[in-house]
């Protein structure tokens, strides 16, 4: 009976069996908060890269080359190195601007459309390795289909009288972007598949996009140049076939 006794008044190893049954708990949620604070930073940076590389497209003046693309692509996958955004992410750069009273289809005036005004996009270019597509459309040839990889030496616009290349604008539909007559508009998209720091995937699989659009500034022509002293500069084309092209 003393034995029993002492054990029940026995108050060692008290704490420490507290201690063993909270751990997990805080643990998880120490982890937990870890993760949550990964995912605000990278969301954050992922908004930077759409943001800097819209811009700096847009303060890029006379007119804009290839080389220019690039240097920007360059920017942001160096500034989504701390996410690994160059291996699980893709930026991509539009040129967007209007087309007024575009010969036949859509972009002609009709009741539907008084004024012909339709937007389209002049050229497209990406980086980054993963294999992603632009939600809002891309550069179309006459026969309809994307051109991604290189500029037509016989229609650098793309379709600029095509009526497949029209589109409304570009970005959500309550939310649409789009060029005045006589500018361009330069529309960022950045899709980042998230990448956990933890081992247990509190978030799920998540797929992270953000869009930024700017004006360009003191601009005059808007085709993309490859040409002068840059000539030969590769594009920073938009192939979803990566296995040839460098990221």
């Amino acid at each position: 009976m003393r034995t029993v006794a002492s054990a029940v008044r026995d108050q060692r190893g008290v704490a420490l069996i507290e201690f063993a049954i909270v751990t997990p708990v805080l643990l998880l949620l120490g982890l937990g908060g870890l993760e949550l604070a990964n995912y605000v930073s990278a969301n954050l940076r992922l908004s930077q890269i759409a943001m800097t590389v819209a811009d700096n497209a847009g303060r890029v003046r006379t007119s804009i080359d290839e080389a220019d693309v690039n240097e920007l692509m360059i920017g942001a996958k160096k500034i989504g190195e701390p996410i690994g955004f160059a291996a699980n992410g893709r930026i991509i750069l539009s040129d967007l601007e209007q087309r007024t009273n575009v010969i036949g289809g859509a972009g002609t005036v009709t009741a539907a459309n008084p004024n012909g005004y339709r937007q389209w996009i002049r050229w497209q270019r990406c980086a980054g390795a993963l294999k992603s597509a632009s939600s809002y459309g891309s550069p179309l040839d006459a026969n309809g289909a994307a051109v991604i990889d290189i500029d037509s030496a016989v229609n650098a616009d793309h379709g600029a009288v095509e009526t497949k290349s029209l589109i409304s604008g570009m970005g959500p539909s309550t939310n649409m972007i789009s060029a005045s007559s006589g500018t361009a508009v330069m529309v960022a998209e950045v899709v980042y598949v998230y990448q956990p720091i933890v081992p247990i995937n509190y978030l799920g699989n998540l797929t992270i996009k953000r869009l930024q659009a700017f004006n360009v500034r003191q601009r005059t022509t808007y085709a993309l140049r490859n040409d002068g002293a840059r000539s030969g500069t590769s594009r920073s084309d938009c192939r979803l076939n990566l296995s040839a092209v460098p990221v």
